[in-house]
């Protein structure tokens, strides 16, 4: 079995490559394995294009070797046609005997059928290799189509004495409490999650882009917080630069190719509308940045999946204090002189 483990761990790494563009599909990376030798591998790229399990099969150079060979893959083969044929078939076509699969797709297209598709051909399928690991790297695909809702991560920075941002500043301007390398950083998750949202507030005292400027991958799709129609066309976010939703409780407005206005109730249940609008537009993820309020509807009913921190040494003599928040300690490092802390609002031992 460790010797699967060693091979799966290769095919998450793999899949991490396409972390940000393969939206809908989920992560996926492949390795094709010869005595003990990898002489094949590949990973999802973007949706619409070969899976992992092609480029891996296409990187091969003999493929005379695939009809003794083990191919691992991070997520049970699809079984289905969609933009592509179904992977399960491939191990027929190149008669390669021996499957090993990281995690299943419970997605209801595949749910078993790939697994159920690849023993009726009389291959070895062995399942379930490192699959807390590669649940965890398809938890935006998982958390959307087992319970209907994108995933959702809070991120802020926080001053040394627990301000999220001053009280009074001199312009529409972001105020960096964190280090350019936090920046950068970011910029990186934005580039990784689907949607980024924030409120009213922040559009209005930072005018912000929202984009990937300071990283290298696609800008996230903008949803923006706008109740009463504050925010007029001179503010970045409707620039229409980049697809972007505005939820707000005002009437016929005219929505556009890559600017979309979507009527909604701004009530007590505000989080839990902004989970069957992210689910209705196929949104898997969204990264909320601000402001404290918009945070605060989603800590007040436990409505998130995984929260950011950026703890900065700076201080402000009076602020928005920072919302308050409990949950299981993913991760916690230095980035320069600022602190990084992740959290997750489940114990990962006893979910998904």
């Amino acid at each position: 079995m460790k010797i699967h483990q060693k091979y799966i761990k290769r095919c998450i790494e793999l899949a991490k490559n396409g972390l940000g563009s393969t939206y809908p599909n989920p992560l996926v990376g492949s390795v094709i394995v010869y005595n003990d030798e990898i002489i094949g591998e590949g990973w999802h790229q973007k949706a619409g294009e070969p899976h992992a399990e092609v480029h891996a099969i296409n990187s091969v150079k003999n493929k005379e070797l695939l009809s003794k060979s083990t191919i691992y893959v991070s997520l049970e083969p699809c079984s289905h046609f969609g933009k592509t044929p179904p992977c399960a078939d491939l191990s027929s076509k190149y008669n390669i005997p021996n499957i090993v699969i990281g995690s299943l797709d419970t997605n209801e297209k595949v749910s078993g059928r790939g697994v159920k598709k690849l023993i009726e051909a009389g291959r070895n399928v062995t399942v379930g290799v490192l699959e807390e690991a590669c649940n965890e790297l398809n938890k935006r695909f998982f958390t959307f189509h087992e319970k209907k809702r994108p995933y959702i991560i809070l991120k802020w920075a926080e001053t040394a004495n627990g301000y999220i941002a001053p009280l009074h500043k001199d312009t529409k301007a972001p105020v960096w409490i964190s280090n350019e390398y936090a920046r950068q950083l970011s910029h990186k998750w934005r580039s990784e999650e689907q949607a980024i949202l924030v409120g009213t507030t922040t559009v209005l005292d930072d005018n912000p882009k929202l984009d990937t400027r300071d990283w290298y991958g696609n800008n996230p799709i903008r949803i923006i917080l706008d109740k009463s129609g504050k925010i007029n066309t001179t503010y970045n976010v409707l620039d229409q630069s980049t697809p972007t939703i505005v939820l707000t409780e005002q009437k016929n407005l005219q929505s556009t190719d890559n600017l979309i206005f979507k009527n909604c109730i701004f009530d007590s249940e505000l989080a839990q509308t902004i989970y069957s609008i992210g689910f209705e537009f196929n949104i898997q993820s969204i990264i909320i940045e601000g402001g404290s309020q918009t945070i605060h509807t989603f800590l007040e009913f436990n409505l998130w999946d995984e929260a950011r921190i950026f703890r900065g040494k700076s201080t402000f003599s009076e602020g928005i204090l920072a919302p308050k928040i409990e949950g299981f300690i993913k991760t916690k490092q230095s980035i320069m002189n600022d602190e990084l802390v992740i959290l997750n609002a489940y114990d990962h031992n006893n979910t998904i």
